[in-house]
């Protein structure tokens, strides 16, 4: 193999020589010679080499003599530049996937990962209850439970951690986030029913040196955001992490007594490692996180020192400590760039000690998780396959008031994911894995994602797909100890607290369409989606004096429809519109009943407007609205008049705003407002002023408790 240099004729060493429409290849010595396999179905070579014009070579004979490739043309720089939207929907990709940048998570205060999802209608944000004020998020009418959690593919909100669990990922420390529809892939596990979100964390190598953020809002709530960057080799990078928050004002505007917003501390680091070196194809990740959180919640006059488990004055503490540690390990074959394994592998330790007023709730839950994930290409890259293996174990250890539950889950699987990928028309994604637990059996995941390309800049989605799990009863439903419900388990011969596991279906199809109206891109999609739960745990709340475990006789489904407009209005004036319209229905012993406090539809618009100057961004202005419908209350028939609510919540509206002023590259700083109409709801604790009598609720709430919360802030970056 021989370049040309001028007139003379020069040996090219490491061009890359390839046999068409195959994955048989080899490079060229440093004379610029090369030996290749022969078969009769091959006739066509490849050869390439940067800053030469590649060149295809019919072969007829065994020695091709010399070839001369070409230097490529340099042309005078040429720079196009587009700005990618901060929040994306593929046409191409096979799943319905929505990817979140840092950027939208501007538009809000966002300080942890639970407030991350303001401005992004993908999916619904709900606080707990009327003392906790644990902001929770459902996907196509289903509780969080119900959704797969990972942090960079590696399971991360689950088991102890489902209540509290968002508002320990700083929102700082997020890179991206992308949200999946429906079932995930079965290389995250067996768990996903409604959706996968996850979380990609900031990069050391290509991250800030330096980063800081400071936060704080009417409601004594203080926050500091840190990253610190430091490259020690041009393939190696550290960055070390520091989040702090505050909150000690006691807030109390409503009247009954109790705080409307815990006092809280929170000391959270993590120190990630990077290791990244293209031309061997190596890529390592290693990450340890330390957090302390503590929360108390209860009324006013709540002494902790002389409270604490007595009836003088109703209060609660929640203290957790968190460890987490992972690693991942990945190479990429250089001469065969389709093809790499992974390695990932966590642990974590969650430790919490709670006391809700009379009722005691403590559960330490350690995790580990390991994953092994080859990818390669059967005869073209446009057949690829996935396959592995992953371990999982957990330990529970629980102590509810009097009584200890102790639970080890442990499963090991195998799965195999085929991608056939055909840009202009049908792809399909289809996946099987099969796994043995002690606690759920030996069973099969199957896992099925199809898209097809109607027409111009229009795609159709359909998928199906299997999810499995045990309701952790206690973790993922916290705020039952904030009442004087008495907790009742009906046991079936299960493992899980004497119940058995959840299975459920669920099925999606959705289409999307690309417009170009007064030149600027319109995004039309509309996405139908529902679950069939085969068996579930019910929570029944329908009696006021107890709340109910059990597993479900009959039928429990989740329709959801949503329908999303992003139109670029006016030259950097955006405009985000979605409706929402769910009819979820379970059977409950006492018949058939709307899941309570979830709204029938609710209407989401985002406005967003960009000044710019010589290319750089001056003022950013963000307009959310979210309109709810209204919710089904849980049954209070039997309780007295003036403790009795309405079968049905009134529909209302939010309104949050920011405005951010850029000043350079460096420095920028916001203000904004959430819930700036003030909107909150009546009674939200019922029987408040007796808190240890027979009626007391704090945990049907449908609207805020907090009335209009006004922030400013500031971010500083080198």
């Amino acid at each position: 193999m021989e370049y040309r240099d001028g007139k003379e004729n020069i040996a090219l060493p490491d061009a890359n020589v390839y046999w068409l429409s195959s994955v048989v290849g080899t490079t060229t010595d440093s004379s610029g010679n090369f030996k290749i396999p022969y078969r009769g179905d091959l006739k066509k070579l490849i050869i390439s080499s940067v800053g030469y014009r590649s060149d295809t070579i019919l072969v007829n004979r065994p020695d091709l003599g010399n070839i001369i490739l070409y230097p490529t043309v340099v042309l005078d720089e040429v720079v196009v530049e587009k700005q990618v939207a901060p929040l994306q929907k593929s046409l191409f990709k096979v799943q319905n996937v929505v990817s979140v940048d840092s950027r939208e998570m501007l538009k809000a205060a966002c300080c942890n990962l639970s407030e991350s999802f303001e401005t992004n209608p993908a999916v619904d944000v709900n606080i707990s209850d009327a003392v906790l004020g644990a902001k929770q998020i459902q996907m196509l009418g289903l509780n969080s439970p119900y959704l797969l959690f990972t942090q960079e593919n590696m399971p991360a909100i689950r088991g102890a951690s489902q209540i509290f669990g968002l508002s320990f990922i700083p929102g700082s420390w997020i890179e991206g986030i992308q949200i999946t529809k429906g079932a995930g892939s079965v290389l995250n596990g067996f768990e996903s029913i409604s959706g996968h979100i996850n979380s990609e964390l900031v990069k050391p190598i290509i991250d800030k040196r330096f980063f800081l953020n400071l936060y704080a809002n009417n409601f004594e709530r203080y926050e500091f955001n840190s990253r610190l960057n430091h490259n020690l080799t041009d393939n190696l990078a550290t960055g070390l992490y520091i989040h702090a928050n505050l909150r000690n004002g006691n807030i109390e505007n409503n009247g009954d007594s109790f705080q409307d917003t815990p006092l809280a501390k929170q000391i959270n680091f993590m120190n990630r490692w990077q290791y990244l070196n293209p031309e061997n194809g190596w890529v390592s990740y290693a990450t340890i996180q330390y957090l302390n959180d503590s929360k108390e919640i209860g009324q006013l006059d709540f002494n902790i020192d002389t409270d604490k488990l007595t009836n003088n004055n109703w209060g609660s503490e929640v203290k957790t400590s968190r460890l987490d540690l992972s690693s991942k390990l990945g190479y990429v074959f250089p001469e065969l760039p389709y093809q790499s394994f992974g390695f990932q592998t966590a642990y974590s330790n969650h430790s919490q000690d709670a006391f809700y007023g009379l009722n005691i709730y403590d559960i330490n839950h350690n995790s580990f998780y390991s994953n092994f994930i080859f990818n390669s290409i059967i005869g073209s890259t446009q057949h690829k396959f996935k396959t592995g293996i992953s371990l999982t174990y957990d330990s529970f250890d629980e102590t509810v008031n009097s009584t200890n539950y102790n639970r080890d889950d442990n499963s090991i699987g195998a799965f195999f994911e085929y991608t056939y990928d055909n840009l202009e028309g049908l792809s399909f994604v289809a996946g099987l894995r099969a796994d043995m637990h002690n606690n759920l059996g030996n069973f099969f995941t199957p896992r099925f994602h199809l898209r097809y390309s109607l027409w111009d800049k229009a795609s159709l989605r359909a998928s199906f797909g299997r999810g499995k799990r045990g309701a952790n009863i206690f973790a993922e439903n916290q705020q039952l100890f904030a009442s004087s419900r008495q907790i009742i388990i009906n046991p079936n011969d299960g493992n899980y607290y004497g119940l058995k596991p959840e299975k459920a279906w669920n099925y999606g199809i959705s289409f999307m369409q690309k417009l170009y109206i007064l030149n600027r891109v319109l995004d039309f999609s509309i996405d139908f989606y529902r679950t069939d739960f085969v068996d579930q745990v019910v929570v029944d709340w329908e009696n006021p004096r107890e709340i109910s475990f059990y597993n479900l006789e009959g039928d429990s489904y989740s329709n959801s429809l949503q329908i999303d407009v992003n139109y670029e209005m006016l030259q950097d004036f955006h405009i985000r519109a979605t409706y929402k319209h769910f009819d979820v229905v379970t059977d409950y012993n006492s018949g058939a009943l709307e899941k309570p406090l979830q709204p029938l539809s609710r209407f989401f618009v985002n406005l967003n407007y960009e000044t710019l100057q010589r290319g750089e961004q001056q003022w950013r202005f963000d307009f959310t609205s979210n309109w709810l419908g209204k919710q089904r209350l849980p049954n209070t028939e039997s309780n007295p008049v003036e403790f009795q609510l309405p079968p049905y919540s009134p529909s209302y509206m939010l309104i949050n705003a920011q405005v951010t002023k850029v000043f350079s590259n460096k420095f920028e700083f916001y203000v904004g407002g959430e819930n700036i109409n003030n909107f909150t709801q009546n009674m939200p604790i019922l029987s408040g002023n007796n808190p240890f009598g027979p009626y007391f609720d704090s945990t049907i709430l449908y609207a805020p408790v907090l009335t209009g919360t006004y922030y400013a802030g500031f971010r500083y970056k080198i």
